[in-house]
């Protein structure tokens, strides 16, 4: 039979198609993108601290944005957007210098901001933007201003540096432990992946990290490391599995495609919005300024 054969030649081999990881994430990229972040927050703080409060403000805007689009499209919900970009923007430089008492006025007039804004709008889906633009207001540059306040006091680049290192410590021992020796569902309902023996591996790094973090780069005592890395690391998986509802609520899977193998900006932020609150809170008791 003479013609062109459509079948491929007998040692043509198609490449296998790449296995995911457990996690559902390129490794990888995600290691080479926490690597890169993290390089350029240590440089900030180690040279002019404050510019550590221009990171904060910068991602405060790019999760906002994330936020209130992941909302729109998965609930067809319309965050006052401009209201919380510009108060959450208040909310951050105002800390810097004023503390509690600029942020907590700058939210203020951001949630009184949002309730006239969305006035024109009419009366239908009223209650459901507002409280939408409320709870995006609070939940992202509210708690994340906390982390602008770490910064303030003399010894505030340690104090961000034990922040970061016990969240980072919880993440990677829960995700190790979690792919080692995973088998029993933490909340299948709400993020299947996430097992009880990650939340003890997290536990262990998070309780290590913050005795080594709060006697080595602050004059803590070793018993409120335990107390600072074990309440960081209930507060990080909180954050994440809060994240994972409000992401199931919406039907989707990531909040952007910002950050490769990490989904968007507020994906890597989940754990880190409440872990800022609780971590200033703590070291403001355990190390008065």
């Amino acid at each position: 039979m003479t013609g062109t054969s459509t079948e491929p030649e007998p040692d043509a081999v198609t490449p296998p198609a790449a296995k995911p990881s457990r996690a559902g994430r390129n490794l990888p990229a995600a290691i080479a993108v926490g690597v890169l972040l993290g390089a350029g927050v240590l440089v900030a703080l180690l040279t002019v601290r404050q510019v550590f409060v221009g990171i904060v403000a910068a991602a405060v805007v790019v999760a906002t944005i994330e936020l209130a689009g992941a909302v729109k499209r998965g609930a067809g919900i319309q965050i006052a957007l401009w209201p919380v970009l510009l108060g959450g923007q208040a909310m951050v430089w105002l800390s810097w210098p004023f503390e509690r008492n600029g942020l907590l006025v700058a939210f203020v007039v951001t949630v009184l901001v949002c309730l006239v804004w969305r006035l024109p709008g009419g009366a239908d889906g009223y209650l459901r933007d507002v409280s939408a633009s409320v709870l995006t207001a609070a939940y992202v540059p509210l708690f994340a201003a906390f982390a602008a306040m770490l910064v303030v006091p003399p010894d505030g680049a340690a104090r961000v540096l034990c922040f970061l290192i016990l969240v980072v410590s919880s993440d990677t021992g829960g995700y190790i432990a979690g792919v080692l020796f995973g088998r029993h569902p933490m909340a299948p309902s709400i993020s299947p992946k996430k097992s009880w023996e990650g939340f003890a591996g997290s536990m262990t790094g998070g309780v290590l990290a913050g005795v080594l973090c709060l006697t080595l780069l602050l004059p803590g005592q070793w018993w409120h490391g335990v107390l600072f890395g074990a309440a960081l690391v209930l507060t990080a998986t909180v954050g994440d599995l809060i994240e994972s509802l409000i992401k199931r609520d919406l039907g989707i899977k990531d909040m952007g495609a910002l950050l490769p193998g990490h989904g968007g900006l507020m994906d890597r932020m989940d754990s880190l919005l409440p872990s800022a609150v609780v971590s200033w809170l703590l070291l403001r008791l355990f190390i008065p300024i």
